[in-house]
């Protein structure tokens, strides 16, 4: 259910179960550990909680599980619970047992298990609290509001009709004033002229007037907004630019003079950009020193043992702001005229053994993480194209060239949902490119962690489409 309360319902949700984590692990602390060191004393203690804290964080952003925590049924929610709270077990297995190490902060594993399970049966039941007080009380946070329109024509209709097929958003709507009564064709709806709007309103205890009247009738609109100002009724304008575009927009002000974006952008922030690019390069350098060093010489024998040709796979790809760049690849095919026009498919004779397992793996996307570094990519975006395919897609799908205001990615938010490999038909590239589009409009930190997420555990259990 979606009602004006919805954020700070959530955001409670959301503290109290980062409450509910703290103690449980404070209990454990007091139960398991000897040291008799007060818990806020124990240096080797906080970076676990730390850890724990960020590691809730991120699973929740995997599963979605604070996302219409009024509107999911009780078992819908608990089934968002248990996914959750299993990703973080996995990942606390991983991060504290395998990369961190017991011994680390001396957190023994009995400490863990008694840690996890506390918080996985006061997480149950606050749950079970949670539905208890939303079942009863779910219709006091609806907040019915009173409200009427202003103009009756397409915009006046449109939200008429919005309202009325989302009556849980909590608009009772009560009918239109305008100068012409033949435009509201339920004449019950019909409430009277224009100006006589303020006096049925402040007659009827209505609480919103929502103004769809044309741009040409701007006296009467700033009569009326003033007017419901002085005796406290809000005032909403319905633009006529609105049927441009059918996407949420953005409204920004410069001066008094608002200007209007047609999709939200996170990373115009200078600082998102930086926490990126920051998280960009730690994270190319991680995977350069610790993986590649080792296992680009393995890969390269291997290579050259099954087919003559370079190493590495070099192709010009289309970039940021559409410009190219030169894209680095473990050479998975047999030199080929073709490689430069013509996707790899399912049983590609082109394909070589070592090829094969790579591209199954990823391994032969690794050389990208020094695009990575260089500043031409970035671990998660939109996949590079082929300047061949950008010059035939851009001129088939009108939003294809959207994509590129990013920076492409080594991942994509396409790509783990499963739209990866061969494009076989054009709606397969318009798929992708909304996937591509959707992951501009909503870039986070958090979201870019669970695509990495999701990489790595589709690259684990196999993907049908990696070929």
């Amino acid at each position: 259910m979606i009602h004006r309360y919805a954020t700070f319902i959530k955001a409670i949700n959301l503290t109290i179960d980062y409450i509910i984590l703290n103690i449980s692990m404070v209990i454990a602390y007091l139960i398991v550990d000897k040291s008799y060191i007060f818990w806020i004393d124990n240096k080797n203690y906080l970076p676990v909680v730390l850890v724990f804290n960020l590691i809730w964080l991120l699973s929740a952003n995997i599963s979605n599980l604070y996302e219409q925590v009024l509107n999911k049924d009780s078992i819908s929610t608990y089934q968002s619970v248990f996914k959750t709270y299993m990703i973080f077990v996995a990942l606390i297995c991983f991060t504290i047992i395998i990369i961190t190490g017991t011994k680390a902060y001396f957190i023994t594993r009995t400490y863990l298990f008694c840690a996890i399970a506390l918080f996985g049966f006061l997480l149950g039941l606050w749950k079970l609290i949670f539905l208890s007080i939303r079942k009863g009380d779910r219709r006091l946070l609806m907040d019915k509001r009173n409200v009427v329109i202003v103009g009756a024509g397409r915009q006046g209709m449109d939200l008429y009709h919005y309202f009325e097929q989302n009556s849980e958003r909590g608009y009772n709507m009560l009918g239109f004033f305008d100068d012409d009564p033949s435009r509201v064709n339920n004449s019950a709806l019909f409430l009277g002229k224009a100006d006589e709007c303020l006096a049925y309103v402040i007659a009827n205890e209505v609480h919103e007037i929502f103004c769809a009247l044309p741009s040409s009738e701007a006296a009467s609109i700033e009569k009326l907004m003033l007017d419901a100002d002085k005796n406290l009724i809000r005032f909403k304008i319905v633009p006529e630019y609105y049927s441009y575009t059918n996407r949420p927009t953005l409204i920004q002000n410069l001066g008094h003079i608002p200007i209007i974006s047609l999709r939200p952008e996170p990373l115009e922030s200078m600082l998102n950009r930086f926490i990126k690019r920051v998280f960009d390069i730690a994270f190319s350098l991680f995977i350069i020193v610790f993986v590649l060093s080792w296992l680009f010489p393995i890969l390269a024998i291997i290579i050259k043992i099954q087919s003559r040709g370079p190493v590495l796979f070099v192709q010009e790809r289309s970039g940021k702001e559409n410009e190219t760049f030169k894209c680095f690849k473990f050479r998975s095919m047999r030199v080929n005229a073709e490689s430069d026009k013509k996707q790899a498919t399912k049983n590609d004779s082109r394909i070589t053994k070592i090829g094969a397992f790579m591209r199954k793996t990823n391994l032969d996307e690794l050389p990208q993480f020094f695009n990575v570094l260089a500043g031409d990519m970035s671990i998660v975006g939109p996949r590079p194209h082929m300047v061949h395919h950008t010059e035939q897609y851009s001129k088939l799908i009108e939003k294809y060239m959207v994509r590129h205001f990013l920076k492409p990615g080594v991942t994509g938010w396409a790509q783990v949902n499963g739209l990866r490999g061969e494009t076989r038909t054009l709606e397969a590239m318009e798929q992708r490119v909304e996937f591509d589009v959707w992951y501009l409009e909503n870039w986070s930190f958090l979201l870019d962690l669970k695509i990495i997420f999701l990489t790595v555990w589709t690259t684990a259990r196999g993907d049908k489409n990696a070929y």
